[in-house]
């Protein structure tokens, strides 16, 4: 068989089939005008399953799978087309483009922000990274940063939202659906826990080390290594180490900052203790009200979908189908429903493109609720 001879025959076969997809995405564009004349949704799961059977049975059953597949990814790319060509302005889009037509240039220099934790926090260090002359609050807990700035008692608040190790912080996410708020910032900040204790205590006297739950989550080589040290949760790594230099105790070690050993007096037992000396934490800067800057490129929602099968599969094939990278993608349970998720997104886009919009103003329609988080710059 001449290798040749075959591939001028495909050339020849994608050259029709290059025709007639462009015949269909016009005739699709028709479909579009009619559903508009009668305020019909762009979804039509009855036509899409008769159009599935129909092509499958044409094609056999040697290639059903396949032919399943090839129109599951043409529907997706015609609902897509047909979103563009539909949708008009929403109440999202619309609050979007109130914001960017005077957008905000620079990010303030200045500002009273909540952190949780105490000094020498590491959402304290991200704070002053993001800001140059920052005013901190701290609070015990991440719903009282969130309440801070919703109540208006704090412009920003800084929260740690991922580790490169210990994966997603879900108290975080988890608060995110009680509160009404916008991310406008966000940094990578890298991590390096040291075990700390009062001057003079040797590591074979540490009984009990206490830190936050991630830290420890990050240092638990070391922690199986030492099976005979207690760990004792703490709700943040400075509020650890403060504790320890309070203590009248010289068994007890924290698992926290260098930063911390010197705000505190203490003395590092040991140094870089987390598995992975790449270890990075995410901490988001969040707002009362929605601050999109010049340059942002990464937007963050929040939605909830159709409890039925394809439905998280329609809405990825959205963003695949106008070239919009998804960064990450978290699930949470949805409290009181059996097996129901919450989805957070986080995807690589920026408001000010016509393309990313309609995308948005699509998801908008098709899922069941929609949060928008924001669209940001990550330092």
């Amino acid at each position: 068989m001449d290798l040749n001879a075959v591939r001028e025959r495909i050339n020849a076969i994608d050259d029709q089939i290059v025709d007639l997809f462009v015949e269909r995405m016009k005739a699709s564009a028709d479909v579009a005008s009619a559903k508009a004349e009668k305020n019909l949704p762009v979804l039509d799961l009855r036509r899409e399953q008769a159009v599935l059977e129909k092509v499958m049975e044409r094609g056999g059953e040697e290639f059903e799978i396949y032919i399943n597949k090839l129109y599951q990814t043409i529907f997706d790319i015609s609902k897509s087309y047909q979103a563009g060509l539909l949708t008009k302005e929403t109440a999202l889009s619309e609050e979007i483009l109130k914001n960017i037509a005077d957008p905000h240039m620079e990010f303030p220099r200045k500002a009273v922000v909540a952190c949780q934790g105490v000094e020498g926090s590491y959402a304290a260090r991200a704070c002053d990274r993001l800001f140059a002359l920052p005013s901190k609050m701290y609070f015990s807990n991440f719903e009282s940063v969130f309440n801070a700035v919703e109540s208006g008692l704090c412009r920003y608040g800084v929260l740690p939202i991922e580790n490169s190790s210990a994966g997603s912080v879900t108290e975080v996410y988890d608060l995110m659906v009680r509160h009404k708020f916008y991310i406008v910032k966000s940094i990578k900040l890298h991590i390096s826990h040291a075990l700390l204790a009062k001057p003079g205590v040797k590591l074979e006297d540490v009984k009990e080390v206490v830190s936050h739950t991630q830290a420890l989550q990050q240092c638990s080589n070391f922690l199986k290594a030492n099976p005979n040290i207690k760990v004792t949760i703490f709700e943040n790594t400075a509020t650890a180490a403060k504790y320890v230099a309070e203590s009248g105790r010289t068994d007890l070690a924290a698992l926290s900052s260098t930063d911390c050993a010197k705000l505190y007096g203490l003395h590092v037992l040991k140094d870089g203790v987390q598995n992975n000396e790449n270890n990075y934490t995410r901490f988001i800067c969040i707002a009362k009200n929605m601050e999109i800057y010049a340059g942002s490129n990464r937007i963050s929602l929040m939605l909830s979908l159709d409890h039925r099968p394809g439905s998280l599969h329609e809405m990825i094939g959205k963003f695949a189908c106008r070239g919009i990278n998804l960064c990450k993608l978290e699930s949470r349970p949805i409290p009181g429903k059996d097996f129901e998720f919450r989805f957070y997104f986080d995807l690589d886009g920026s408001v000010f493109s016509p393309e990313t919009m309609t995308v948005l103003k699509d998801i908008e329609q098709a899922a069941e609720s929609l949060s928008f988080l924001g669209c940001y710059s990550e330092v």
